[in-house]
């Protein structure tokens, strides 16, 4: 990724390509998942009486949770099903193995922009997911559920903290790396002919989501031991 001469073009392309395809699901995703989670969580904190801190549970829900495995999901499902698709037909073609005999890397000149451009897409998308979900929740349980908007705000400013976005943006930087490492990957291994490469397209979608939920699971652990909660 570091070598020269660096695929700038190519960066470029790729990254407009996996953002076209996952921007827009993305956002239609998020407005769902932040409503069912502000309801269900709102519902929980009336139950138990606290309900002064619906916001910041569903916020740092969303924030911490939810949004990096939404854009990690979709950026595995459609940008990474795209890349497979992509790197696995140039094999079939043997332009591959043309790249290496004319001595082009082709682990730099076309895996390294894919891989990159798939970590900063997960990157702008999670801050995307986070305004809509933070949004959406604050909607349906401000009108939904008649909650009010200075408990809604004033407990998420209590208990959310700087470090939640960092960990959420990191999370998103890590998945995006391995939704598109594992989709390049297969793709450059695929196994008998066209069949062979819509066989790697569907192991790349599942590898990477189970790898991320794997990933995703470590980084929340390592972060409630290194980070202390706000007021804690």
């Amino acid at each position: 990724m570091f070598r020269r001469p660096f695929q700038g073009r190519e960066l470029v392309e790729q990254f407009w390509f996996i953002a076209s395809v996952t921007i827009l699901p993305t956002a239609l995703v998020s407005i769902p998942f932040g409503a069912v989670i502000a309801l269900q969580v709102g519902s929980l904190t009336q139950q138990l009486g606290a309900q002064s801190f619906t916001g910041a549970a569903s916020v740092l829900a969303v924030i911490q949770q939810a949004s990096p495995l939404i854009v990690a999901l979709l950026i595995a499902g459609a940008g990474g099903s795209a890349i497979c698709a992509d790197i696995g037909s140039r094999t079939i073609r043997e332009e591959i193995d043309a790249m290496v005999v004319m001595g082009v890397s082709p682990i730099q000149r076309l895996i390294a922009p894919r891989v990159l451009a798939a970590m900063l897409v997960a990157v702008f998308l999670n801050g995307l997911v986070s305004v809509v979900g933070v949004l959406g929740g604050y909607f349906f349980n401000v009108i939904m559920q008649g909650g009010t908007p200075g408990a809604y705000l004033a407990s998420f400013s209590a208990l959310a903290h700087l470090p939640d976005l960092y960990i959420s943006e990191i999370k998103a930087l890590i998945f995006g790396f391995i939704a598109g490492a594992v989709a390049a990957h297969r793709g450059l291994n695929p196994r008998g002919g066209p069949k062979g490469v819509g066989d790697a397209v569907n192991q790349s979608v599942v590898i990477a989501f189970l790898l991320l939920f794997f990933v995703n699971l470590v980084l929340t652990a390592i972060y409630l031991q290194v980070v202390p909660p706000k007021g804690s």
